[in-house]
């Protein structure tokens, strides 16, 4: 019997020890050696939350551009301070006014969201409405962002109080056009095949590029230039079609806030399509709620000397969305904030925010592990990332974060590098 038992421990062990043999072997044939990634700084590293222990960590004590990785401590920070519902805006009244203050909402006026409490307050009252502009220290772009994307899409100004997601929506079809809201446009110069939206540096013109043969429908999102609190005032007068007075000294927050939607409604798409524009204005709320002043900067502070003040290697955190090549990151700090996640919320509630294989930015990766993998993409030139939780064969949850930078291949090339190593090792 002794004979016998000794030979189980010796099997169980064996066991024990091929397994972070083979994971390492799949992760230097699948990764390590592709060519896609020659020359690329990689990290990895995989943790079994139950145990604690991990199943495999290849420099992932070293610091990497996250990209859109960073979301996820963007989003850990708003399930911290948010509550369950933003922030609309902050308001107070009396028998003749009503006098309001941006909280830095996304969601008002945004196409995205049907429930608009701040703009039913504000159209239904019969009070004069006052506009009082919030102690606020955010510029309009984020630090180390690229200032020539100022008319693309994903860099939407910052600001606190947003409107139709401080972006003009246009759709082009033949000669003819719609925009919301409103601004000057112009025709340029017809582009081979190509219809285009884009605006100029400095100012809200709007140039557009027909092509009157092509009665296709072309959406854009193109952002506008916020400005100061007179633009701001003009766009809520066209909106509420009502007069808005300014009160000129900026303020500390005061007053009630009105919520406005439940958080995750903003969370998921935050997450799933990689909204930089939400996760952006997330990190403004959460310091607008907890010291009644606008600055990122204060609350990624906080955090770091708070509730994340446990990481492994305290990051170089310095924007919302991942825009920022400043933001250098581990990858066992990912694990790290992953694991208090998973072991804050529940499954039901935290898997849904992240986008599963075949759904949101990873609609065309792990189709073989749909309801398996939930995970959030990071894409920069030379950078690609990936960090999240999936469940393997066995029915366990692994813990994951896949980093790479410098590489020089297509971002497509190294995504599947990594789904060849993560799938093999779900499935084994």
């Amino acid at each position: 019997m002794r004979s016998y038992l000794l030979l189980v421990a010796v099997l169980v062990a064996g066991a024990a020890a091929a397994q972070p043999k083979n994971i390492r072997q799949w992760a230097t044939q699948d990764v390590l050696d592709a060519k896609a990634l020659t020359g690329a700084h990689v990290g990895i590293s995989i943790m079994d939350p139950a145990t604690g222990k991990y199943w495999i960590q290849y420099q992932d004590d070293k610091f990497f551009m996250p990209a859109s990785n960073t979301k996820i401590f963007t989003l850990f920070t708003g399930l911290q301070l948010l509550g369950d519902s933003l922030p609309g805006m902050r308001f107070s009244e009396n028998d003749t006014a009503i006098y309001i203050q941006g909280t830095a909402d996304p969601s008002f006026l945004h196409p995205d969201f049907t429930a608009q409490r701040v703009k039913d307050l504000l159209t239904q009252t019969d009070k004069r409405i006052w506009y009082q502009p919030a102690v606020i220290k955010n510029k309009r772009f984020g630090p180390g962002w690229a200032w020539s994307d100022y008319a693309d899409y994903y860099q939407p100004e910052l600001n606190e109080l947003p409107m139709y997601g401080n972006v003009a929506r246009i759709k082009i079809q033949g000669s003819q056009y719609s925009m919301v809201p409103e601004y000057p446009t112009r025709s340029g110069e017809p582009l081979p095949n190509e219809v285009l939206a884009d605006r100029e540096e400095r100012a809200n013109e709007f140039v557009l590029h027909f092509r009157p043969e092509n009665r296709a429908v072309h959406d854009f999102e193109v952002p506008f230039i916020t400005g100061g609190n007179e633009q701001l005032l003009q766009r809520l007068q066209d909106t509420l079609h009502k007069q808005v007075g300014l009160l000129p000294a900026r303020a500390a927050g005061t007053g009630t806030i009105l919520k406005s939607i439940p958080v995750d409604t903003l969370f998921q798409p935050m997450m799933h399509r990689s909204d930089n524009f939400f996760a952006e204005q997330i990190l403004m709320m959460c310091s607008s709620v907890k010291w009644d002043t606008i600055d990122s900067r204060k609350v990624i502070g906080y955090m770091l000397d708070s509730t994340l003040k446990d990481l492994p290697h305290p990051p170089s955190w310095v924007d919302g969305s991942g825009l920022s090549r400043y933001n250098l990151f581990t990858p066992r700090d990912f694990v790290t904030v992953l694991n208090k996640l998973y072991k804050t919320y529940p499954k039901e509630r935290l898997y849904p925010l992240f986008p599963t294989g075949g759904k949101g930015t990873l609609r065309n990766y792990y189709q073989a592990l749909p309801g398996r993998l939930y995970a959030k993409t990071g894409t920069l030139s030379g950078c690609v990332a990936l960090s999240g939780f999936f469940v393997n064969k066995s029915g366990k949850t692994l813990i994951f974060s896949v980093l790479v930078n410098n590489h020089n291949s297509t971002s497509t090339a190294v995504r599947r590098a990594v789904e060849t190593f993560l799938v093999r090792v779900a499935n084994n």
